[in-house]
């Protein structure tokens, strides 16, 4: 129905265009620190790397749900439904790897007394890039059986061949290929949540000990006060959280309506939601971490 269309369109596109749009400020404003700083930082790499992998997510994503964005309802054929599918998949991989990256280079930094933080952290942003490079292979390649049993909705009969991608069907495979492949995606889901939730924990634990040694000097003006280290890290934990409740309430609603076989207006617009999330809110947050950290270095 019409009024569905519209509605989808009004409740998406609030949530796509400033996604999309907070994601170009991140990305242009860390490109010109890159470019202009003389010491060139990590996190400004990493950040640039992380808020262009949201908006390819949000784009492809967009294109692929005709329930989502009607006007594009015409426009994906084949090779429309093959490249956005499989560009959100890869997109997807990429912000869990580079959220990875930003949490462990984080917890590197703001650790840097042990013998094993100062070995593990980069000295240059360019010690950087072949992690991202090995991150779009790595995924390019996982993600790489999509091209092959992707197909657009018109070329799919009624009786139910596929599985519904939005406009998209996937069609069915050989079990021996698609539990290679979902076996390798949880892998690296396992793998980089992990290496996420150990760095995180350091963080917060160094965060702990650095709250109770403010507390001890008994001095508002200084507990006020927090290295640029300190902002990062809460900017960055707050960001690991954002990403873990979205990918695990994701995970389990996309494990309860292939259970259930659900796939009403409601499920199929909740877990489009789900899908675009992170990618959308986490520019937000970065923004008004720098926004409060501004306004604390005046104050100051």
């Amino acid at each position: 129905m019409l009024w569905k269309d519209l509605l989808q369109t009004i409740i998406f596109s609030s949530l796509n265009v400033p996604g999309i749009v907070g994601n170009i400020l991140v990305l242009v404003r860390h490109v010109c620190t890159f470019v202009t700083r003389a010491e060139k930082k990590p996190i400004d790499l990493i950040l640039v790397h992380l808020s262009f992998s949201n908006v390819i997510i949000i784009c492809s994503l967009s294109i692929r749900n005709k329930d989502t964005v009607f006007y594009f309802r015409n426009f994906v054929s084949d090779a429309g439904c093959k490249t956005a599918v499989y560009l959100s998949r890869m997109a997807r991989g990429l912000s869990i790897c580079t959220t990875c990256l930003l949490c462990m280079v984080q917890a590197v930094t703001i650790n840097p007394r042990t013998t094993l933080w100062r070995k593990l952290k980069p000295q240059t942003a360019w010690q950087v890039l072949p992690h991202l490079l090995l991150f779009w292979v790595f995924n390019s390649l996982i993600s790489s059986n999509l091209l092959h049993y992707i197909t657009a909705g018109s070329n799919v009969n009624t009786s139910g061949v596929g599985i519904p991608i939005g406009d998209c069907y996937m069609l069915p495979s050989r079990h021996a290929v698609k539990w290679l492949f979902l076996s390798l995606m949880a892998l690296r889901d396992a793998i980089f949540q992990t290496l996420m939730g150990w760095s995180s924990a350091s963080m917060a634990l160094h965060l702990y000990k650095h709250h109770k040694r403010v507390l001890y000097l008994h001095s508002s003006r200084f507990a006020n006060k927090s290295s640029p280290e300190i902002r990062a890290a809460q900017s960055t934990l707050i960001l690991m959280a954002c990403f873990l409740c979205f990918y695990w309430a994701d995970f389990i609603f996309s494990f309860y309506m292939g259970s259930m076989l659900t796939h009403n207006f409601i499920m199929r617009n909740i877990r489009a939601l789900l899908d675009v999330g992170y990618a959308s809110l986490s520019p937000f947050i970065l923004i008004s971490r720098d926004v409060y950290a501004a306004n604390s270095l005046r104050a100051h």
